[in-house]
């Protein structure tokens, strides 16, 4: 197997990937809507409405002689040819920040220690896996999925349309009964079926039911639901939902629930990447899992409007004009504070950034704005006082009123395990939570 490593947010020679030259060729200056389409699994699937990352995103950017990456982590493959996307705070080792953030965002077992052969192929089949209980609690936050089904029936109790054909089929000679078919909103269909046999894969793990556990309700739903569930129906189930996609925008999430569903499932019959031409793997936005690990830390102090659910929106203007999500408003009437949590480099926070932190702040009277990053252990916070005046004038000078501060959580930069890697973070989540205490305003 050919494997190559790079880090997020990384500019590398190309000729660093001549190894995977095949796989490149076919993700190099593609969308992440294209790679949808051919066979990447994009983590989170509400990917259309994010800011941070776009379905335009390129995964990686042809820049003169290099590739860049940006805010992408994950596994992608072609045939024999892998590419791992880490954190940039990953070493020569495993990659503990990426996996913190799944853990503390998602709460994902830690895969460093469940995968200890380091098959990349098992690894990303576990990500899938892991990733189960969050889509299925996401979906079924829209109540059981419901569909008209068609039950074919041959008895006396007729409701529904007589089938002729059927009926001189079966019911020659006459003997009492009339073939008919029925159409039911039912609970029972080919959706619901696939989550049933998902579950049911996932319970035949030695971690299936830990994994289970955490949505333990949903998943009595679901099987209540599927009385008509059979074990050796599972291909019949799985053709079915190939071919019917679920497609009213209400059930979007129900949509990401079936793509999972069905490359959990499928991944029994043949090996994931089967065949040199076919491109596959899992990728999660750094940048929207570092926003949510960052309310896990500073949610009791802030507001966390989201729009990608299209919570908490404002706008900018009277009439219902201008549409925006800031990050976080802090909840502080007195000392109104905005924020803004960026995964990005701290040199790569500039002007079109510091534009938009600004046009909160004046809509929210504020006047104190962060931006919040992760960076290496040992770094420092940087203040930047607005300026006033002209040089034309020649009496510009900072004010002393309004302040951005780039507030950056360190990111351990050695640690012996996993273990000894969430123990400093937690050491630096406090440090870092500090300065929003109202007391330290």
């Amino acid at each position: 197997m050919k494997l190559l490593k790079i880090k997020d947010n990384a500019q590398v020679k190309k000729t660093q990937f001549s190894c995977v030259e095949k796989l490149v060729d076919k993700i190099a200056d593609k969308t992440l809507e294209q790679l949808e389409r051919e066979g990447i699994f994009v983590f989170p699937e509400i990917i259309k409405s994010t800011e941070d990352l776009t379905r335009e995103h390129i995964i990686l950017q042809t820049v003169n002689d290099t590739f860049r990456s940006g805010n992408v982590m994950g596994f992608l493959g072609c045939g024999d040819e892998r590419l791992i996307i880490e954190s940039r705070f990953c070493g020569e080792g495993e990659d503990y920040f990426f996996q913190y953030l799944l853990n503390r965002v998602l709460d994902f077992p830690n895969i460093v220690d469940l995968e200890s052969d380091a098959n990349q192929d098992n690894r990303l089949f576990n990500f899938l896996l892991f990733l189960f209980p969050y889509y299925l609690k996401t979906a079924m936050r829209k109540g059981l999925f419901k569909r008209y089904i068609r039950h074919q029936c041959n008895d006396i109790n007729i409701k529904g349309t007589i089938d002729v054909a059927r009926h001189i089929k079966c019911n020659t000679p006459f003997i009492g009964n009339i073939a008919y078919s029925q159409r039911e909103f039912s609970y029972d269909n080919s959706l619901m079926e696939l989550v049933r046999h998902t579950i049911e894969f996932i319970k035949g793990k030695p971690y299936g039911n830990n994994l289970l556990f955490k949505v333990k309700d949903e998943v009595k739903l679901v099987i209540n639901a599927t009385p008509s569930y059979k074990a050796y129906d599972r291909q019949k189930v799985i053709d079915v939902n190939k071919k019917n996609a679920i497609r009213h925008a209400y059930f979007r999430e129900y949509l990401a629930l079936q793509r999972l569903c069905l490359l959990i499932l499928r991944h029994q019959k043949h090996q994931i990447g089967f065949g040199s031409r076919q491109i596959y793997g899992i990728l999660f936005d750094g940048a929207w899992l570092w926003e949510e690990y960052v309310f896990s830390l500073i949610g009791d102090c802030f507001y966390h409007p989201m729009n990608k659910s299209g919570k908490g929106a404002q706008r900018l203007f009277s009439g219902n004009t201008g549409l925006i999500y800031p990050d976080f408003i802090s909840r502080y009437k007195e000392k109104r504070l905005i924020a803004d949590a960026k995964y990005k480099p701290l040199n790569n926070i500039g002007n079109r950034d510091y534009l938009q932190i600004l046009a909160y702040m004046f809509r929210f009277d504020a006047k104190a704005g962060f931006f919040l990053y992760p960076e290496a252990e040992g770094a420092e916070d940087l203040k930047l006082w607005m300026n006033q005046g002209l040089t034309f004038e020649k009496n510009v000078a900072p004010r002393d009123d309004i302040c951005i501060t780039k507030h950056g959580l360190k990111i351990p930069a050695e640690a012996a395990d996993y273990d000894d890697f969430a123990a400093k973070m937690t050491a630096f989540e406090q440090e870092f939570r500090q300065i929003f205490f109202a007391d330290s305003l």
